[in-house]
């Protein structure tokens, strides 16, 4: 069979599989997402043994050391893996939920019932944990997911999908509840992008080339962040020592990932005493700073900032930094040249937290903590199967909830319209 055949073959399969996940009861999908946490304990070494085929060719493709980082299926990724897994197996089951109900003056009672999309399409690179954070959401809301990895993660990929596929067999969940296109070739990504008769939604996961393609060549509707540019403000007000762990953390605890900040805005006030110290504290992990004129005062190893630094999402060990007014020119250099991902203040003036929450128009939106919390797991969803950065139909971390949808139900008795 030709790419086109075994692509569209999975999707009908995700689609007859999805009728059935639609009113499998909550018990059944615990059952099995426990189940494949237990398995995929069980059989770490096995997945460590194909994750490290990827990580030899990525060593001779000479891929980053960033890429390399999110390809990498450590004993800690693993054991994340496993903790989401039973998160998600413990978190109520959205599907059936009845929200909203009320009467109408001719006695119809009109509600709200929370259902499955149906099946979901996941387009992503590198991190071979997403197959099981896709999967694990996916399942427990009900939705079949067809899955799509990078060529830099296919052995991973696949060894992941097995582990969950026979798991799904031993419980009784159909075919086609979790299927893993097993080709890397790019015709794979496109003829998914046209078959909108089987796939309801697509969620691309990578760099912001990748997502643009998808935007540009999908015929189904597309959640989608283009990048990260994550802002910390440190105001006037804030407790340095304070401000000095959280923007140490936000930069240089993973700086390969979409919620790691990229530029730094301090305002004029403690510029002089914090900058220094913040300075030589990112010198001494390696970071690259990249700042304004004022900053150069400050921190003598910086280079000079360009207008590209303020809009750039480096994945790596590189800072842009600014010195700003006040929370005014704050919130105004978020806005101008953020991507609506996740922006934090460090201060001790509530109005001036207060104000940031409202007005900068993020999907996450932190005081006094790290940018890297932006993540479904951290924030209490179990996991996330992405995050979108615009409004329609999910806004940030997007968990179970986010993977349904609504449909209006209507109790009556014996009611026709005049």
């Amino acid at each position: 069979m030709d790419i086109k055949g075994i692509v569209t073959e999975a999707a009908k399969r995700a689609r007859r599989a999805s009728q059935v996940l639609s009113s499998l009861g909550s018990d059944v999908k615990d059952r099995a997402l426990l189940m494949m946490a237990e398995e995929i304990e069980r059989r770490a070494d096995y997945l460590k043994e194909e994750n490290r085929k990827d990580l030899e060719a990525a060593k001779e493709r000479g891929l980053s050391g960033a890429m390399i980082d999110r390809l990498t299926l450590s004993d800690k990724v693993i054991k994340g893996m496993v903790d989401g897994l039973r998160e998600v197996a413990s978190l109520p089951d959205p599907v059936g939920e009845v929200t909203g109900m009320w009467k109408r003056p001719n006695g119809l009672v009109v509600g709200r019932m929370r259902i499955p999309l149906g099946v979901i399409g996941i387009i992503y690179e590198s991190r071979p944990n997403v197959t099981v954070d896709a999967s694990a959401l996916c399942l427990k809301s009900g939705n079949a997911v067809v899955l799509r990895g990078g060529s830099e993660a296919i052995n991973s990929n696949l060894a992941i999908s097995k582990v969950l596929q026979d798991v799904c067999r031993e419980v009784g969940i159909p075919e086609g509840a979790i299927e893993l296109i097993p080709t890397t070739e790019r015709e794979a990504v496109l003829t998914m992008l046209g078959l909108e008769e089987y796939i309801d939604l697509i969620i691309p996961r990578g760099g912001e080339g990748l997502i643009r393609f998808v935007v540009e060549n999908s015929r189904i509707p597309v959640i989608k962040h283009y990048k990260g540019v994550c802002h910390i403000f440190v105001d006037e007000s804030a407790d340095l020592d304070m401000a000095e762990r959280i923007c140490f953390n936000a930069k240089v605890q993973r700086p390969g990932v979409c919620n790691a900040m990229e530029t730094l805005l301090v305002h004029r006030a403690v510029a002089p005493s914090f900058l220094p110290r913040m300075g030589e504290r990112y010198r001494e992990a390696g970071v690259e700073l990249r700042g304004c004129e004022q900053t150069l005062k400050f921190i003598a190893h910086a280079k000079p900032a360009t207008e590209e630094d303020w809009y750039a999402e480096y994945l790596d060990l590189i800072l842009a930094v600014r010195v700003v007014g006040g929370l005014d020119e704050a919130i105004d250099h978020i806005n101008t040249y953020g991507s609506l991902h996740t922006e934090s203040i460090v201060t001790r003036d509530y109005s001036n937290a207060q104000r940031f929450l409202r007005e900068v128009n993020s999907s996450t939106v932190l005081v006094n903590a790290s940018t890297r919390f932006s993540d479904g797991y951290q924030l209490g969803l179990g996991a996330e199967i992405g995050i979108s950065t615009t409004k329609l139909h999910a806004f940030g971390p997007m968990g179970l909830k986010e993977l349904t949808t609504t449909k209006f139900i209507v109790y009556g008795e014996g009611q026709i319209r005049e």
